[in-house]
């Protein structure tokens, strides 16, 4: 019986492989890293912007994937950052981080650890009362692709509203009903 499985399992996919399969794109453009042309992990450089809300100094530091840095009772630590590719339509760029702060105790909290996205900062939100911390680019490289799409939006959070215009030279002059109003 164990025999007739393993030789029925020989010729099919599992069910992962199935699974990628479904959900891969009609162009074929899957990346998952390790392809020729895609910077790997370790060689990617996040910018991330931190943030002391006591003092209001913000600090900008720069890190690889694995490296962490310290500023004061805050170490910030990066996992991971993403950009998405040049031929995709919503540009998001993104970093896996965490936060771990010393408490009076002198004994270190994490107090974060989540993906951050540089276009949706509410997506998810460092909820700590002194530090902030947010990525504010992800240096990497894509193999060549189809080009950009004309007009790709950078973010799918920004208004479609039409824009108020500028602020004019002169403040206009108020109603003649309104001085009358104010004279009363």
């Amino acid at each position: 019986m164990g025999l007739a499985i393993a030789l029925a399992a020989c010729g099919s996919k599992t069910a992962n492989q199935q699974k990628q399969e479904q959900l891969a794109p009609a162009n074929g453009q899957v990346l998952n890293g390790n392809e020729p042309g895609v910077t790997p992990m370790a060689q990617r450089v996040a910018v991330i912007g931190v943030l002391n809300k006591r003092n209001g100094l913000v600090k900008t530091v720069a890190l690889h994937p694995g490296q962490s840095a310290r500023w004061k009772d805050a170490m910030i630590h990066l996992r991971a950052c993403e950009t998405t590719a040049p031929w995709e339509t919503e540009k998001l760029t993104g970093a896996f981080l965490q936060l771990d702060v010393q408490g009076a105790d002198k004994k270190w909290r994490r107090v974060f650890s989540g993906w951050l996205y540089k276009e949706s900062p509410s997506l998810n939100v460092v909820q700590h009362p002194v530090y902030d911390v947010w990525p504010k680019s992800c240096a990497m490289s894509f193999p060549p692709g189809p080009p950009a799409p004309p007009g790709a939006a950078p973010s799918g959070n920004e208004s479609s509203a039409q824009k108020s215009p500028g602020r004019k030279a002169a403040a206009p002059s108020p109603s003649p009903s309104a001085e009358a109003n104010n004279a009363a």
